[in-house]
Formats: C-alpha cells, sequence, structure tokens
C-alpha cells in the first residue's frame, strides 16, 4: 500500500467519527429539547391551578373594622390634614415637640412659680429694649453695626379674616344652642348637659390655664397614640358602643319614652 492510499483511509476514518459524533450531538438535542413544550404546559397548567393567595387584610378604610365614632377618613384628614395636623400627630417631630415644651413651660411659669402674666409681658420688655438700647449706644464704641429694628405693622386682612371666621364659628355654636334648647333632641341635649357638667367639674378641680395646659398635653399624645394602636382600640370602642346601646335602649324604653315631648316637636310634624 502507498503512502497515498494510507492518508485516503486515515482522512476517510476521521471523516466517520465525525459524521458519528454530530449525529450523537443531534440526537441528544433532540432527546433532551422534545420534554421541554411538555414540563412548560404543565408549569402554566400548575400556575392556573394553584389557588392565588388571599391579600392580607389590613387596616385600610375599606376593611371590616368599624373605625369609632363612624369615622371615614385617616386620622390626619380629621384634624384638618394641614400644619395643625401635623403637629398634633409629630409628623415634625422638632415643631411638635418645641409646641409642647413651650406650653410646658408657660405651665410652670405661671402655675408653679406663681408668675404673673403682666409681670412676665413688663420684664420682658424691659430686657428687650435694655439690650437693644445699650447694643446702639455701644455700637460707636466696639465698632459694629447698629441693630437693625424692623418696623412693625398689624396687617388689616388676617385681622379681618380672623374675625370673620370667630364671629361665624359664634354663630354657629349659638345655632346649635338654639336647635338643642328647642326641645327637638333629647339624645343631644343629654349629651350637652353632660359635656358641661363634665367641664364644670374640671373647672372646679383646676383653673382654666391648667385645664388649658391640659387640652393641649391631650390633644399631642391622644392622637398619636390613636394613629398608632388605630385596630386595637376601634375593636374595643366598637365593644363599649354596642354595651352602651343596649344600656340606652332599656333606658328609653323606661325612661324617655315616658316624657312628654314639647310643642315645637308636634307644629313640625304638622
Amino acid at each position: 500500500m502507498t503512502e497515498h492510499e494510507e492518508h485516503k483511509v486515515e482522512k476517510e476514518e476521521q471523516d466517520e467519527s465525525l459524521m458519528d459524533k454530530i449525529s450523537e450531538k443531534l440526537h441528544f438535542s433532540n432527546h433532551s429539547s422534545s420534554p421541554a413544550p411538555a414540563s412548560s404546559s404543565s408549569d402554566s397548567d400548575d400556575e392556573k391551578k394553584r389557588p392565588t393567595s388571599p391579600a392580607p387584610e389590613t387596616s385600610s378604610f375599606g376593611s371590616k373594622v368599624r373605625r369609632l365614632f363612624g369615622r371615614e377618613r385617616p386620622v390626619h384628614k380629621v384634624f384638618g390634614g394641614g400644619k395643625p395636623a401635623d403637629v398634633f400627630l409629630w409628623r415634625n417631630k422638632k415643631i411638635s415637640a418645641g409646641f409642647l415644651g413651650g406650653a410646658t413651660a408657660i405651665w410652670v411659669l405661671f402655675e408653679v412659680v406663681e408668675y404673673h402674666l403682666l409681670t412676665l409681658l413688663c420684664h420682658g420688655l424691659m430686657i428687650a429694649l435694655a439690650g437693644l438700647f445699650l447694643w446702639s449706644n455701644a455700637s460707636t464704641f466696639i465698632h459694629k453695626s447698629a441693630p437693625h429694628i424692623p418696623e412693625v405693622h398689624i396687617p388689616e386682612k388676617p385681622v379681618l379674616e380672623f374675625a370673620s371666621a370667630l364671629r361665624n364659628e359664634i354663630n354657629r355654636a349659638l345655632a346649635v344652642l338654639r336647635e338643642i334648647a328647642s326641645g327637638r333632641d333629647l339624645k343631644t341635649f343629654l349629651l350637652v348637659i353632660g359635656g358641661l357638667w363634665l367641664a364644670s367639674i374640671l373647672g372646679g378641680c383646676c383653673d382654666f390655664l391648667t385645664l388649658f395646659y391640659i387640652i393641649v398635653a391631650v390633644l399631642h399624645t391622644v392622637p398619636v397614640l390613636y394613629e398608632k394602636y388605630e385596630d386595637q382600640v376601634d375593636a374595643f370602642a366598637e365593644k363599649a358602643l354596642h354595651e352602651l346601646k343596649k344600656q340606652y335602649a332599656v333606658f328609653d324604653a323606661k325612661v324617655l319614652s315616658k316624657i312628654p315631648r314639647g310643642p315645637l316637636k308636634d307644629k313640625k310634624k304638622d
């Protein structure tokens, strides 16, 4: 056998081995790729058959939790949704802490130290005027500019707006008092009498400044705590209101239903 024939035989054997490898690879790829659609379809079927997990119940207003006093808005919106609500709910901790700290300092000055308002105003003005006067005269000796004392004027528009808003609120309160005194709503009458009675008890226990400070402290603590634990408070309040309604129904059946109504209610029916 010549050298040329041996080289030709070796080349044919290499071609055959290469063809065998290619056929094995094609065969393996067909076997590995053929079940893929079935698995993907089975996965999709499993996903369709798999039950979707229910969304977790939240404390949003679309839930079944009944809010206190039939509230349908967040606590921030109940307080107006502006800067006063941010202060009461501690959205800005520096302003809320400063307001509560200032109220506490005023209460300590007037109640604990027994400082008087007129004395405080006079002492404050004396210190301010003395400091500005000395600064103005000493500026030439210490080679510094004199203090700039701005001209302060009370603008007319905000004063008129405040007076108009106050007048509207007073007229609304007078209209509510007239409606209560007319004898048309006994339940509201009893609630107002009870509230005034509690206010009179509190007024006998402490003076106006202490009562005002208590109100400020309550407004800076109770709303933010209620917003934090509103679900627990609302659940407890619902049970308490249900029990109160039962007791009021008994009281209404035994006492209130036997009280004769006023003439205004009869006229209204006519």
